[in-house]
């Protein structure tokens, strides 16, 4: 589904535009300095000028969608047009941007029904949105002030670029970003921001193979890719390296590929090798890598010009060149993927399983009330912010996790910061909590902190239940924001909104819970006499929780923890141990624990619950339980 921006339809409008013979003018986005700038006129006399001014058969879309079609212009914005320019290589993603191409185009055959509007889509927090735009485009001296294409009759990208000017408040506003956010705008993908210093990969070969396997799953799959190289001052901004790369500037990795060399001219020496390339655009239209590889170098002598044609290779200063993926992860510092999550049973790939949600954070002066508690930094109210628990079913599974805040760019106008820092932290509980968490329990991942749009995890995690807390980094910032998260199965993920039990209306006929008791049950050894598949059956106070089966072994390592708001503490609690069977499941023995243990660890034998005297059989439970009369203290 998608839904027109403020309203604006435009199927309506441009039918209106046809009953009154007229060319649309948006009211929402006026040809005047207010939809350039935030304040002031930076550049002087803007003229607004209609395509059918600049050329004489202008048209959407020359020849198909390529990366060339985008130069950027007088705006600091190499991030949209590095990521158009990833768009532009995937026709079935910009098809979605750029709805019904061939009838928002120029009819040439009847040049009069041209109404002067069109419209673009974008993902924005959790749906597509239809924008609305007129086709009055800012000119200084007869030229398009900003972005635009190779050929003077196309105009895709110039409109595209108004179209997200106007998502964003004014032109200005895409004076600086994130490429990582225009690439989730034009997929509704997730994108993963990863440092190629950081994680090692420029010395670690292994990590480098494995990192190229990932972005050539991601070009192969239809995602999208962007890169830079990271800047240590403002002064570097822009500045050309030896190697013809610009820092502080992003990129476009249009392909990907392994190429067999051998076929060409040098072919003795290397015949039956394949080595890992990769292709890149500078947003520039110019200013390329000078280094093996690149343009017109002794290397492509290796390489048979039959498969010169199938890469597409040009010698030419067109800001687009090939490199070894070697050489990129060495001077690059920063990549960008945007993954297509697959949530489709019908696949052949991976199916992931998706739940999004949106919440706020809301400051309140009532503790039990307030969701605005900021990072782990202000302790007495970092528990006060919004909970999310979810579920690992398998023994070990990736969790992909994205935190979006909502974009405040078009309040910039008004004095309104864009961005909180935002990040989140995931705990591992209990497995069978149904509350809020008042205190720390085991961290297990952890993303950034930081001012930008949204912030991706990707974590391995073990079988269990998890929390996550997301937060802004100071306490009180009041806003909306959307969490996503992506598990291998379905997950069962829910806000916990209630702090603890509700007191029953009527305390005579239930009560109310005394104490809370946590159960952490830890390695099980030498439960049978040879491997089995044993599990756990857990009772208190009318309670049952059975645990995940552990297969093949006789000592499981089960280190679980359970949490029982109990009514009667002095009432036992029984665990029973089982070997899981596909006919019939085998009782193995059982614990009775009926002295509540103070921060003490203590192995406790199994009991044969088919004989009513305490026979010990071979087996034993690690047990540790703590008990509090405070409700909010676990």
């Amino acid at each position: 589904m998608v839904i027109p921006y403020k309203g604006q339809s435009y199927a309506d409008l441009k039918k209106k535009c046809h009953q009154l013979g007229c060319l649309f003018e948006d009211p929402l986005f006026p040809a005047s300095d207010q939809s350039l700038f935030f304040h002031r006129n930076r550049v002087g006399l803007v003229i607004w000028k209609r395509p059918r001014e600049l050329c004489g058969e202008p048209s959407l879309v020359v020849n198909g969608i390529s990366a060339h079609d985008l130069n950027q212009g007088l705006l600091g914005n190499c991030w949209f047009v590095a990521a158009c320019s990833c768009l532009a290589s995937q026709e079935a993603l910009w098809q979605k941007v750029i709805p019904d191409c061939k009838d928002q185009d120029w009819d040439t055959n009847a040049p009069d029904s041209h109404t002067g509007i069109f419209h673009f889509s974008f993902w924005r927090f959790g749906e597509w949105v239809d924008v609305v735009i007129d086709d009055r485009l800012p000119t200084v001296k007869g030229k398009l002030l900003y972005c635009h294409s190779n050929d003077a009759n196309e105009f895709w990208s110039a409109l595209a670029e108004k179209a997200y000017a106007k998502l964003a408040g004014c032109y200005e506003a895409l004076d600086g970003g994130n490429t990582a956010d225009a690439l989730t705008d034009f997929t509704g993908g997730l994108s993963e921001p990863i440092n190629l210093v950081g994680t090692g990969v420029r010395t670690d070969e292994v990590k480098r193979g494995n990192l190229f396997e990932r972005v050539l799953k991601v070009h192969n799959r239809g995602g999208l890719i962007s890169c830079a190289v990271k800047v240590s001052s403002v002064t570097e901004m822009e500045f050309k390296l030896p190697s013809g790369l610009v820092k502080g500037h992003a990129y476009a990795v249009t392909d990907v590929r392994e190429v067999s060399l051998g076929r060409g001219m040098m072919s003795s020496s290397s015949k039956g090798q394949k080595i890992t390339l990769i292709r890149v655009r500078n947003p520039w239209g110019k200013s390329e890598w000078n280094g093996p590889w690149s343009d017109g170098s002794p290397e492509w002598k290796l390489v048979s010009k039959s498969d010169w044609e199938k890469m597409g290779v040009t010698v030419q200063d067109d800001g687009e060149f090939w490199m070894t993926f070697d050489d990129f992860t060495d001077n690059f510092t920063d990549v960008i993927l945007c993954r297509l999550i697959n949530t489709s049973y019908m696949s052949i790939y991976k199916t992931w399983e998706e739940v999004m949600v949106r919440g706020s954070w809301q400051h309140h002066d009532e503790p039990m009330k307030n969701r605005a508690g900021g990072c782990t930094n202000n302790k007495d109210s970092f528990f006060q912010n919004p909970q999310y628990m979810f579920n690992i079913k398998k023994e070990e599974d990736e969790a992909l996790i994205c935190l979006q805040q909502k974009d405040r760019k078009a309040s910039l106008r008004r004095g309104i910061e864009a961005y909180f820092a935002i990040g989140f932290d995931i705990y591992k509980v209990e497995l069978n909590r149904t509350y809020r968490m008042h205190s720390l329990l085991q961290k297990v991942g952890s993303s950034v902190y930081i001012n930008t749009r949204s912030v991706f995890l990707r974590v391995d995690l073990k079988q269990g239940r998890y929390i996550i807390i997301p937060t802004t980094f100071e306490a009180k910032k009041e806003g909306g924001f959307m969490l996503r998260v992506f598990t291998d199965e379905v997950s069962r993920f829910k806000e916990l909104t209630l702090d603890q039990p509700p007191r029953p209306s009527c305390l005579c006929l239930s009560g109310y819970p005394q104490v809370v008791t946590q159960l952490h049950i830890q390695q099980g050894n030498d439960l049978s006499r040879q491997d089995c598949d044993p599990y756990l059956i857990i009772y208190c106070e009318g309670e049952r929780i059975r645990t995940p089966v552990h297969q093949g072994t006789r000592s499981p390592n089960f280190d679980i923890k359970f949490l029982f708001y109990r009514k009667r503490p002095n009432q036992p609690i029984k665990i029973e141990v089982y070997a899981y069977s596909m006919v019939r499941d085998s009782f193995l023995g059982q614990v009775i624990v009926t002295k509540e243990i103070d921060n003490l660890q203590k192995t406790l034998y199994l009991k044969d619950r088919r004989n009513r005297h305490d026979n010990k059989v071979s087996g034993t439970l690690n047990i540790a339980m703590v008990t509090s009369s405070e409700l909010t203290a676990i």
